[in-house]
């Protein structure tokens, strides 16, 4: 029968689909394993090495692990690791490295049963996840997100008799997904809101009994220290807050331009996932609220990006060749880096900031337009919208920015010596010669390392033409020479000058 026929043509493209995930999925994994051990599973690597501190009776958060890398949840999240250290380190990793691989199984059957997706559809959709920059994230760091993501994303999509629970059990693990009790409140789920807090603060009580000095420490000070979390400003941060660190936003004005920015973005969100959730389409009302938590959050690496690559593949899944083009290219956004892949063809400081900041654009656009946009119910406002987007993006590429811009910049100081990652150039200055230097190219980064003659006290370097200089510092080594060692996100627009004690510039580095 034809039926029968095609049925199981799909069938055995599902199998394929799937095999190809496996394979994907061990190969990942594989390289994972491969990782010197200083780089593999870091972030696992910290949950374990505080669960142990817990279990020896020492402070919870002045634990830092060998790489500098603190505890930076709530202590409710380690009650939840310390049964891991009942097994050895890489027994943890093995199993940590295929639940997360299941956790996308389970999140591409979740949405794909959601939508009425058949299994083909299910696999590709686990297979488009696993190939994203978030999920390789996940894997590569050993990352606690994509559970995060898999509890908030069944408890918002399901109804049932405990709806909010896992939502609150997330929360406690890690505050972002308390956005849903928001959106909760504003489709008058009352009762879902009312189970999420009462889990959270559940948790937190459950904590405070168990680890009672660690919990008045994190709610008492340390929630508030994003510092400890790394540098805001890097490229890996594309929340909103990122952003406007990365654009050179002043510190004084930053606060206020954020919090109106969020409260602007979520605001829409909610309404928007409001009409979707009356309208029956429970998915991807819960992907847009995720996608505002990672928009709302202060610090969204790559792996919390789980929600953008989700809103990507509901654009592909969505009637209309624009909102597909949109998933399309959204989904390569959250595949490639596209500042690395395109840095060569960068002419604009500007170009080159859309370029690194496409996560954080395609975020908020997703949060903005809500799988169509609020506002957006014909296709001639769909056009005057895309053309008002495409000329704002043009706008930006086109605009000169401030050294501030380049959020890989990093001068490295006495402390830093003994490694070699950071100072790897050995050989003596010339004679006459001003600065010698070696430069080495990474994938989202350039580094700069060298040494300076007796003629030079000062070194600057400008990201980009118009801002300001930044000073590197000259360190001394025991044989007496001087070297240094800074970072750049792109050397294209870069100036290096090296200048005399009486502030005369003696030699000036370009196109390096």
């Amino acid at each position: 029968m034809p039926g029968t026929a095609a049925f199981k043509t799909v069938a055995v493209r599902a199998a394929l689909t799937w095999t190809v995930f496996a394979v994907a999925a061990v190969v990942s994994s594989v390289l994972v394993l491969l990782r010197p051990i200083g780089q593999r599973l870091s972030d696992l690597h910290i949950y374990y090495g505080a669960a142990e501190t817990v279990n020896a009776g020492r402070p919870l958060y002045s634990y830092v692990a060998e790489n500098g890398g603190p505890f930076t949840y709530p202590p409710f999240a380690v009650l939840l690791f310390r049964p891991f250290t009942l097994l050895p380190e890489g027994a943890v990793q093995f199993v940590w490295l295929v639940a997360t691989c299941l956790a996308v199984v389970a999140i591409a059957r979740a949405v794909g049963r959601g939508l009425g997706a058949g299994p083909l559809a299910v696999a590709a959709m686990a297979c488009a996840l696993l190939v994203s920059a978030p999920v390789q994230s996940n894997l590569r760091f050993g990352q606690v997100s994509i559970f995060i993501v898999l509890l908030a994303l069944v408890d918002a999509m399901h109804p049932g008799r405990y709806r909010g629970v896992l939502v609150g059990i997330a929360a406690a693990i890690k505050l972002t997904p308390l956005l849903f009790v928001g959106y909760f409140l504003i489709t008058r789920r009352y009762r879902d809101a009312a189970r999420a807090m009462g889990a959270f603060v559940a948790c937190a009580l459950l904590a405070a009994l168990v680890l009672p000095a660690d919990s008045w420490r994190y709610w008492s000070g340390t929630i508030l220290q994003t510092s400890r979390i790394g540098d805001l400003a890097s490229l890996g941060n594309q929340s909103v807050h990122g952003m406007l660190l990365r654009v050179g936003v002043s510190p004084a004005a930053l606060p206020v331009i954020w919090a109106a920015l969020i409260a602007l973005i979520c605001g829409l969100a909610l309404l928007r996932a409001r009409r979707l959730q009356a309208a029956g389409d429970h998915v991807r009302a819960a992907v847009l609220v995720g996608c505002a938590t990672v928009a709302a959050s202060p610090v969204s690496w790559t792996h919390h990006q789980v929600w953008t690559v989700l809103a990507a593949m509901l654009l592909v899944a969505t009637e209309g060749a624009w909102r597909r083009a949109a998933g399309w290219v959204l989904l390569a956004v959250m595949t490639l880096s596209f500042g690395a892949v395109l840095r060569g063809v960068s002419t604009y400081p500007g170009w080159q900031f859309l370029l690194e900041n496409a996560r954080s654009v395609g975020l908020v656009l997703v949060c903005l337009a809500g799988f169509g946009g609020a506002a957006v119910v014909s296709a001639r406002r769909t056009r005057t919208a895309l053309a008002f987007v495409a000329a704002a993006l043009v706008m930006l590429a086109l605009t000169p920015l401030p050294a501030g811009a380049d959020p890989t910049f990093k001068a490295y100081s006495a402390g830093d010596l003994t490694n070699p990652r950071y100072f790897y150039f050995s050989a003596d200055p010339r004679p006459g010669e001003p600065v010698r230097f070696l430069v080495r190219r990474e994938k989202t980064k350039v580094r700069v390392n060298g040494v300076a003659g007796e003629s030079v006290a000062e070194l600057r370097y400008t990201s980009a033409p118009g801002g300001l200089a930044r000073t590197v510092p000259l360190l001394s080594l025991d044989s007496g020479v001087r070297t240094f060692s800074f970072r750049s996100a792109n050397l294209a627009h870069g100036r290096l000058e090296a200048l005399a004690p009486d502030g005369a510039v003696v030699a000036v580095y370009t196109g390096f």
